[in-house]
């Protein structure tokens, strides 16, 4: 295949764009309009700060683009996304009334505090974890849901080696992180919401 279709894939299977889609799929099939656009406009919310501060750092000179690939541009980007979306769980549980993005958003989190954790040793694939994590989620509509979205995580996982920008290990480490998180959060929401 080629490294066009993998870039495009990886694309498509950016964390920005697999979890906001499997949030509203889900709230959508749950018939609550109302949440799908307040989920919606908070995941809106949330990539363009998330653009405008890679944007800043580009602009400054510290990065050399968006993507923040490099060590230090990633440990930079990966310390910034902890902070917000602690901060985003935070807020979102004290104003209360949607405890199950507070929850995906803290777990978002974890999986970030997990990446930063293990740098040492791998590149945690964020892009991976992510695509996992919403698989899991995607369970509550079916396991056929969740077996399209794992084949579309095993599509990603090929791009990311092909584009050279993770090793196995790395993919493993990402799938790994994600699984945790996903299995997590049902027997999580199902104790926070009673």
């Amino acid at each position: 295949m080629s490294l066009p279709f993998a870039r495009a894939l990886s694309i498509f299977g950016h964390p920005m764009l697999v979890l906001p889609v499997a949030v509203l799929l889900i709230v959508l099939a749950r018939g609550d309009a109302r949440t799908a656009v307040a989920s919606g406009m908070a995941f809106a919310t949330f990539a363009a700060l998330v653009m405008g501060y890679s944007w800043w750092q580009v602009r400054r000179g510290r990065w050399s683009h968006v993507d923040a690939s490099a060590t230090h541009e990633r440990r930079a980007l990966n310390r910034f996304l902890l902070v917000a979306l602690t901060a985003g769980a935070w807020l979102v549980a004290w104003r209360g009334g949607q405890p199950l993005l507070a929850l995906g958003l803290a777990l978002s989190a974890a999986m970030i505090l997990t990446a930063m954790l293990t740098a040492r040793w791998c590149k945690l694939s964020l892009h991976l974890a992510f695509i996992v994590f919403a698989a899991c989620l995607l369970r509550e509509l079916g396991t056929a849901w969740m077996f399209v979205a794992l084949s579309f995580a095993a599509a990603v996982a090929w791009s990311r080696l092909a584009l050279e920008r993770h090793t196995r290990r790395d993919l493993v480490a990402g799938a790994v992180t994600g699984a945790a998180a996903g299995l997590a959060f049902w027997p999580l929401a199902s104790r926070w919401t009673g």
